[in-house]
Order: C-alpha cells, then sequence, then structure tokens
C-alpha cells in the first residue's frame, strides 16, 4: 500500500506523514527529495515551478513507487500532488494507492509558514500553490485546523474504511 500525504505547502504532508507512516508500520519518503535542484534553486529565488519543472519529479516518484510496489513496500509520501494529472503520473492504475489531501485555508496555511525553518518553499510562491491545487474528489480529505492526533485518526479510520 502507498499513502500519498498531498496539499499545498504549509499543509502538514511531512509531519503528518511521518506520524501516520508510524502508526501504519509503513516507510516515510519526503516527496520534495526528489525534486531536481534547478526545481529547488527556482523556488528560493521565490520562482513557481511549472509543469515542465514538475515532469521530471513526477516520473522520478512514479518510478520509485513502481519499485516499492514490486518490492511490496507499505510507504507514506508527502507530495504535493496538486494536480489530477500529477496525480494519475503517480498512482496510475494502482488500487493499492491512496491519496490524503490536507486540506486548510490559506490564512491559516501563511500563519504557519512564519514558525517554519528550513524549507526551500518561501511563503510568498502559496498563493500559486492554491490557484494550482485541483482538489480530489476521491481522496480522503482531512482539515488541517485539528491536532495532528486527531488527523491520523480519521485518516486510519477512512483508510480502514477503503480497505475493507
Amino acid at each position: 500500500m502507498i499513502v500519498i500525504v498531498m496539499g499545498v505547502s504549509g499543509s502538514g504532508k511531512s509531519t503528518i506523514g511521518k506520524l501516520l507512516a508510524q502508526s501504519l508500520e509503513a516507510n516515510f519518503v519526503e516527496g520534495d527529495d526528489y525534486h531536481p535542484r534547478k526545481n529547488i534553486e527556482k523556488m528560493l529565488r521565490g520562482a513557481p515551478i511549472n509543469d515542465r519543472d514538475r515532469q521530471p519529479w513526477l516520473e522520478s516518484l512514479a518510478s520509485a513507487m513502481d519499485e516499492w510496489r514490486r518490492e511490496k513496500r507499505n510507504v507514506v509520501l508527502a507530495c504535493s500532488a496538486l494536480k489530477h494529472r500529477y496525480r494519475q503520473i503517480l498512482a496510475g492504475s494502482d488500487k493499492d494507492t491512496y491519496f490524503v489531501h490536507l486540506k486548510g485555508d490559506e490564512t491559516l496555511i501563511r500563519e504557519r509558514f512564519k514558525n517554519r525553518t528550513g524549507h526551500f518553499m518561501p511563503a510568498s510562491l502559496l498563493s500559486d500553490q492554491f490557484a494550482t491545487l485541483e482538489e480530489p474528489p476521491d481522496a480522503i480529505t482531512v482539515e488541517i485546523a485539528n491536532i495532528p492526533e486527531v488527523i491520523i485518526s480519521i485518516i486510519q479510520e477512512k483508510l480502514d474504511a477503503k480497505n475493507g
């Protein structure tokens, strides 16, 4: 099983992803680690990346996911996966790939950015992320205003329901 924890920057993908992986006894993978250096440099300059920039990143993640599936590894992947097309590239036709959308309003996430350190994504690009986001109708959607423990509990309950 692969669970992709998705959402805009600052929504808590890494925090929730790590906790969820621990709870599911799965490996946690940070999707940002797969970005080509030029993407990170572009974002550090305050420039948004476009679909052409994202394509090699998505292909690299999809390739890694294929390997995890072959190895029968359970993985929680933190990845923005903002557009439907990106999610199609990542999941393909795999029935054991689930998306968890961490949803929050821009005001809350901007507030979180004030306390964020050590990440290449500047708050100035947040509006672009919200503009790019195509909310997934079939994902497990969880409001990020909850505390992490509640978010994990909601996700686990909905994953259990999907897996029967």
